[in-house]
């Protein structure tokens, strides 16, 4: 097993020291409190892919965009969908209709009154196929979007879904925006839109007519720093280009000073070996479940995240208590023997060699394939690491499918099983594994017309099973979430979805909030 270099970390370490002291003595006076209190500056391992939110696929992109804009409904940090453009809502006894009340006195950022028919134009973009799947798959059951009167929007379904609510966290933008959008996003959130210099960074400041006032933005300025070198970032922590950084390593949080608080929490992702079942030898099932049979995770835990962090055996994470089966993280114990039996049976006897594309900003994920490829060596199977740029990873592997695996995590866009499931179903635009089961496609068909909650849920899980048995990929974890932030700031939150609330972050001793 390889093993990080103590000698290393020290030396690393004395020359943040060092550095850090060199920083202090030059800026003077330059940490004036009221200057700190007015702006902070966060890093992110990766530019954003739009500042369109109905068109964001990143999951760093909507956690940036998760400050700008807002839905009918808005998660919190304990998994609650809460009122938010809406002030209230109903629904149907037949789980059909869902009627909506626009908030009295919501503003845009760009100081104009929310409207029905704002939220009309949001649902129906979102819901428009004329151009083929809708940007929201769930919105393809929506049969109209119907303005009530001033204050009344409805959503009628073509059938119950006891899951749609948690789908309209979608952002309600103003209408006809979408040509705007990209330049000049315009939301409804506690911060709103300043600038974006691609590839360096966003920029946004604090919206003065917020409407929830007990939840509103104590930071005046806030800018995303892209930081794409992994090697950078606690030099950059400590030297105070940046003063946050979420997801650090274990390694690196172990570096920092005592100025950084360090969080932890959980990534709320599927960290797997992610293989593309379209091309040989992924498209045999034996092949597959020799992989799962060859890797150890608590091996690969103890290397990437010093031990931490959530085994998986399926495309679900803990967070997701009522989906979660923790009983599918031994349909696969490492046994390779059974590994080796079945590739013989596949007809690879010796083996085979294939590549692993990996984002070389994520050090977490490139340090897990380094993990799998020297566990696959004992089964005779060579893995050859890629690392690419995000950008090319985004474009050759999540939307041309044009690769053999990749590591990575996959996370929730909304608080549902779908949005987690949904991705494997044969058809689906985001299936990027190329997994094709029509037991699964028929689970999950049935999963999502049922209409009683226990028996939906059931049948979420028999999805999961099909998952994890037919080893679509190689499961591995829910990473442990290090986040770094300057000990000036307090007020960091944790979700159980990809979010970053940077309203709640503060200066510590601001005695003004709670």
């Amino acid at each position: 097993m390889m093993k990080r270099g103590n000698r290393h970390k020290k030396g690393l370490a004395l020359l943040l020291v060092v550095m850090t002291t060199l920083t202090v003595a030059l800026s003077g006076c330059s940490g004036d409190k009221a200057e700190d209190s007015s702006k902070i500056t966060i890093g992110i391992p990766q530019d954003i892919d739009s500042l369109d939110p109905h068109k964001a696929e990143g999951a760093g992109t909507r956690e940036v965009l998760f400050n700008v804009f807002e839905g009918l409904v808005k998660p919190d940090e304990k998994g609650n969908l809460n009122p938010a453009v809406a002030s209230d809502y109903t629904i149907s006894d037949d789980g059909k209709t869902y009627t909506f009340t626009l908030r009295d006195g919501i503003k845009f950022h760009n100081g104009n009154p929310v409207t029905v028919e704002d939220i009309k134009y949001s649902i129906d973009r979102c819901a428009d196929t004329s151009n083929g799947d809708p940007l929201v798959s769930a919105f393809s059951d929506i049969d109209s979007v119907n303005v009530v009167d001033k204050t009344h929007v409805s959503i009628v379904l073509k059938k119950a879904d006891t899951d749609f609510l948690s789908y309209l966290t979608t952002a309600i933008i103003p209408k006809d925006s979408a040509d705007t959008m990209e330049t000049n996003p315009v939301g409804t959130g506690p911060y709103m839109y300043v600038s974006r210099s691609p590839q360096e960074n966003v920029v946004l400041k604090k919206f003065a007519d917020y409407w929830d006032k007990n939840n509103a933005a104590h930071i005046e300025n806030v800018t995303f720093k892209v930081e794409s070198n992994a090697d950078a970032i606690v030099m950059d922590l400590e030297g105070g280009s940046i003063d946050m950084f979420a997801r650090v390593t274990s390694a690196q949080a172990g570096q920092l000073s005592d100025q950084f608080q360090i969080y932890e929490g959980e990534m709320n992702l599927v960290q797997a070996l992610y293989l593309n079942n379209k091309v040989k030898p992924f498209n045999d099932v034996k092949v597959r479940q020799a992989l799962c049979y060859a890797i150890d995770r608590k091996s690969i835990m103890d290397f990437v995240s010093d031990g931490k962090g959530e085994a998986l055996g399926s495309s679900m994470y803990p967070s997701f208590t009522k989906y979660f089966m923790p009983e599918l993280n031994d349909t696969y114990s490492q046994n390779l023997d059974k590994a080796k039996e079945l590739l013989k049976e596949a007809g690879y006897p010796n083996g085979f060699e294939f590549k692993i594309t990996v984002p070389s900003n994520y050090t977490q994920h490139v340090d897990t394939a380094q993990v799998l490829a020297e566990q696959l060596e004992k089964i005779g199977v060579k893995a050859d690491i890629q690392q690419v740029e995000w950008d090319n990873w985004l474009s050759d592997v999540y939307t041309n499918r044009n690769y053999e695996a990749t590591v990575i995590g996959v996370d929730a866009s909304t608080l549902n099983a779908p949005a987690l499931l949904g991705r494997f179903v044969s058809t689906a635009d985001n299936n990027f594994t190329n997994y094709n089961n029509a037991d699964y496609d028929a689970a999950y068909a049935k999963a999502e017309a049922e209409t009683d909650d226990d028996k939906k849920t059931a049948d979420f899980k028999e999805c999961e099973t099909i998952l994890s048995t037919d080893a679509a990929n190689v499961y591995i974890q829910d990473l442990p979430e290090f986040v770094a932030l300057n000990k000036k700031y307090t007020g960091y939150v944790f979700y159980p979805l990809y979010a970053q609330d940077i309203a709640k972050i503060r200066l510590a001793d601001d005695t003004t909030s709670k």
